[in-house]
């Protein structure tokens, strides 16, 4: 479900960033913004790109995978350019990150929340086989962390859009 996305306010280019767990659907949104004219931005497939096929990444690698992003997404929004971010921004620390990195540029991201049920996400994980950066296999026990360890999103942190997958 693609929520209606207002038009760029001053020509100033827009930003979503994808929240939510493994499994909860990001990938699915970003892409369908990808449709609407969006640039798709993600950390799973630069990860893969660059070899990693477990998650978690170190710490480092995680670092450098977010520094390539970012540099792609100052570009994009230098040249005007409509950029959905898809990774889990898991905790608010994330997400304020990228709030500062956009800020000196104009530009406000809008957090679209997978709000996605549990039980749903535990079972999306249960059938990854790692075939792919999508496809990511998580174990039960990883699974429930991520899932423990999520910081949800607020309006307090700035705009924010709740999805509720079907």
């Amino acid at each position: 479900m693609t929520p209606s996305v207002a038009p760029p306010q001053g020509g100033r280019a827009r930003v979503v960033l994808t929240c939510g767990p493994a499994g909860s659907g990001k990938t699915t949104h970003a892409r369908s913004l990808e449709t609407a004219g969006y640039v798709r931005l993600s950390f799973d497939d630069e990860a893969w790109r660059l070899g990693h096929r477990q998650h978690p990444l170190p710490a480092a690698a995680a670092a450098r995978v977010h520094a390539v992003i970012q540099d792609r997404l100052v570009r994009l929004v230098g040249d005007g350019r409509d950029v959905v971010v898809d990774t889990s921004f898991w905790s608010r620390a994330s997400r304020d990150a990228y709030r500062q990195l956009l800020a000196p540029l104009g530009v406000v991201p809008v957090t679209h929340y997978l709000a996605t049920d549990e039980a749903q996400i535990l079972a999306r994980l249960a059938g990854r086989e790692g075939a792919g950066p999508h496809d990511v296999a998580v174990p039960p026990d990883l699974a429930r962390a991520y899932l423990d360890g999520f910081e949800l999103p607020t309006a307090e942190e700035g705009p924010l859009v709740v999805i509720r997958p079907d």
